[in-house]
C-alpha cells in the first residue's frame, strides 16, 4: 500500500491512539504487575503450593492474552475491531469478577489466567492494529504511546492493589480494578477505529503458517520468542527476590510499579528514535541493554540501591523491547494481513511467557531458594533473541548500519 495514503495523523486517527492506549492500560498493563500477585499469593491464598506451581497463574495469563493472536488477528481481518472489543470487555471484566471470589487454585487458574486473559487479548490485538493502519511515517510513535498505556497500567494496578487489599480485602480490591477496566474499555469502545476496511476471506492455516517462509519473518519471530522468555522472568519474580535479599514488603511491592513507570520512557522515546534511525536499530540496542542489565546488575544485586536501580532500568529497555515488536511486525507485512502477522508472531511469543516463569520458578526450587541460575536462564535467553534481531535486520536491510 502506498505510504502516502496513511493520514499520519487527524482526529480519527488520534482518538484510536487515545482508545488503543486504553485498551493496553487494561490488557497488558494488568498482565505487568504479575509479580504482585505471585508474590501475594505464595503467602496468602495458595501458600501451600511451590512458587513453579504458583507461577502457571501469571504465565497463563500472558500465554492466552498473547496466544490468541491469530484466532484473534483472524476477526480482526475478516470482521473488524468492533465485535472483538464488545466481547473482551465483558470477558476481561467477568474474568476479574470470578477472580474476587476464588478460593482455590483451579479456580485462579480458570477466572484469571483464563477468561480474564482471552478478554485481554480480544482488546489487545484490535488496539494495535487499528493504529497501525492510520499511521506510516509516524507509526513507530503512535504504537509508542498506545504501548504507555500498558506501563501506566502497570503503574497505577499494583499501588490499587497494594493499598486496596489491606483497606477492602482481597475480593473487592478484584472488583474495584474490573470496574475501573470496565470503565476504560467503553471508551475504547467508542474511539478505536480501524481505517481499513474488513475483507473477508476463507480461513486456512496455512496464512498463518506461510509468512514465517519468509526469512525476515522467520527470524523476527524467533528474536521475539527468546527475548520474551527470558525477559518476563524479572517481571514475575522481582518482588520475591527482592524479599529473599532482606528488603522490606512495603519497598518489594512498590519494584512492580517503579519498573512500569520507567517503562513509560521506554515504550515512547525509542519508538520517536525509531521512526528516524530505524525500528531494527533501536530494537537491537535496546534488547543488547536489556540482557547486560539482567547478567551484570540483576545477577549480582543483593542490596536494596541496586535491586531498585535494575528495576528502573529494566523497565525502560524491557519496555522498549515490547512497544517496538509490532513496529517491526507492521514493517515486514502488507498492512492488509497486518492483523494474522501481528497475531502469529504474538502466538508463537506466547509459548515463551508460558513457559520462562515456571521454568524459571522450577530452577528456583531446585537450586533451594537461589535465584542465581534463573537470573543466567533470563539473561541468556535475552542474548539469543538479540543475535535473531540482529539476523532479521541483516536479512531486511544488509550489513550497511546506517540504511534505516
Amino acid at each position: 500500500m502506498d505510504p502516502k495514503s496513511f493520514p499520519d495523523g487527524g482526529v480519527e486517527a488520534w482518538l484510536t491512539v487515545a482508545g488503543a492506549s486504553a485498551s493496553l492500560f487494561v490488557s497488558f498493563g494488568w498482565v505487568n504487575c504479575v509479580g504482585i500477585f505471585q508474590d501475594y499469593y505464595q503467602t496468602h491464598q495458595l501458600k501451600h503450593y511451590s512458587p513453579s506451581a504458583i507461577s502457571w497463574i501469571p504465565s497463563l495469563q500472558v500465554f492466552f492474552m498473547l496466544f490468541g493472536g491469530p484466532f484473534v488477528g483472524k476477526i480482526f481481518d475478516d470482521y473488524g475491531h468492533r465485535y472483538l472489543l464488545i466481547a473482551g470487555t465483558f470477558f476481561h471484566v467477568f474474568g476479574l469478577m470470578m477472580t474476587s471470589i476464588s478460593k482455590e487454585y483451579y479456580q485462579f487458574l480458570l477466572s484469571q489466567a483464563i477468561c480474564s486473559a482471552i478478554g485481554a487479548s480480544m482488546v489487545f490485538y484490535p488496539a494495535f492494529n487499528c493504529v497501525s493502519t492510520w499511521f506510516f511515517h509516524k507509526r513507530g510513535a503512535a504504537l509508542g504511546l498506545v504501548a504507555a498505556g500498558s506501563s501506566l497500567g502497570g503503574v497505577i494496578f499494583p499501588i490499587m492493589v497494594i493499598h486496596l487489599i489491606p483497606e477492602v480485602g482481597f475480593g473487592w480490591a478484584m472488583r474495584i480494578c474490573a470496574f475501573l477496566i470496565l470503565g476504560l474499555l467503553i471508551f475504547a469502545n467508542l474511539t478505536v477505529r480501524s481505517r481499513i476496511a474488513p475483507t473477508k476471506r476463507p480461513f486456512s492455516p496455512m496464512a498463518f503458517v506461510r509468512p514465517l517462509k519468509e526469512p525476515s519473518f522467520f527470524l523476527l519471530t524467533a528474536a521475539v520468542f527468546f527475548f520474551y522468555w527470558g525477559m518476563f522472568t524479572p517481571f514475575t519474580f522481582i518482588v520475591e527476590e527482592a524479599r529473599t535479599h532482606g528488603m522490606s514488603q512495603h519497598l518489594a511491592n512498590y519494584l512492580v510499579p517503579i519498573l512500569n513507570g520507567a517503562s513509560v520512557i521506554g515504550r515512547t522515546v525509542p519508538n520517536v528514535v525509531a521512526d528516524k534511525v530505524g525500528r531494527f536499530n533501536v530494537m537491537i540496542v535496546m534488547t543488547a541493554f536489556t540482557t547486560i542489565l539482567i547478567l551484570a546488575l540483576w545477577l549480582p544485586a543483593t542490596g536494596n540501591v541496586p535491586i531498585v536501580l535494575f528495576a528502573a532500568l529494566f523497565g525502560i529497555s524491557s519496555g522498549a523491547g515490547i512497544g517496538l515488536t509490532p513496529a517491526l511486525c507492521a514493517q515486514v507485512s502488507p498492512i492488509k494481513d497486518i492483523g494474522v502477522r501481528t497475531g502469529a508472531i504474538f502466538a508463537i511469543a506466547s509459548f515463551a511467557a508460558l513457559t520462562g516463569s515456571p521454568i524459571g520458578g522450577q530452577i528456583i526450587v531446585d537450586s533451594h531458594g537461589s535465584f542465581r541460575d534463573t537470573a543466567i536462564f533470563s539473561g541468556v535467553s535475552c542474548a539469543i533473541g538479540v543475535c535473531f534481531f540482529i539476523a532479521a535486520r541483516v536479512s531486511l536491510a544488509g550489513f550497511k548500519v546506517t540504511k534505516i
